[in-house]
């Protein structure tokens, strides 16, 4: 019974929509702070690093945070959002470390927006999000294999596609989690 509670995908991909809205929410005022006074911004994290360019840098951290933030909170290009946002996070962490050393009261948060975004790129979305949508609309799918590779599996399993697809037709989005528990 545990099993139905706690591992159907519904609850999987509530948490992971969870995690993006709020990751975004939390984040996407640090680049509207930034984009405040970006001046004030380059000269005290920027040029203590001495990166060229302070300034376009700095409006790159808050692009990257502001933008990162809605594609986290829409799902919409998610992976590439959480990208923008990792690199961001990776560079101050490493001026929170360059600047303060090992101090945990600055590291902290930075270390939770950069766990975050790295799990939003390893998990994925999710089913709610709009990448999902596209991709259940367009029905992409990879093509990995080459034109040998291909002919091999189609003479091998053409039988198995046929068993795949109808297993794949009878599959349901939604399953209650108590239902197993209410049918015996």
């Amino acid at each position: 019974m545990l099993s139905s509670i706690f591992y159907k995908t519904f609850f999987k991909d509530f948490a992971f929509l969870v995690l993006r809205v709020f990751t975004g929410s939390l984040l996407i005022h640090h680049g509207f702070e930034k984009l405040n006074d970006i001046n004030n911004f380059a000269d005290a994290f920027v040029r203590p690093l001495h990166l060229p360019f302070p300034v376009t840098l700095s409006y790159l951290a808050a692009d990257s945070e502001i933008v990162g933030s809605w594609l986290l909170i829409l799902g919409l290009g998610t992976r590439f959002g959480a990208t923008a946002i990792l690199g961001t996070m990776s560079v101050a962490i490493y001026h929170a470390i360059a600047t303060s050393g090992f101090n945990i009261y600055l590291l902290e948060l930075l270390v939770l927006y950069f766990s975050s975004a790295f799990s939003i790129i390893l998990l994925g979305p999710g089913m709610f999000s709009a990448d999902y949508l596209v991709k259940s609309i367009f029905k992409i799918e990879p093509k990995f294999m080459n034109s040998f590779s291909s002919k091999q599996i189609f003479n091998n399993n053409l039988s198995s596609r046929k068993l795949m697809s109808k297993s794949i037709n009878q599959k349901k989005l939604f399953a209650f989690p108590f239902s197993s528990f209410l049918s015996s």
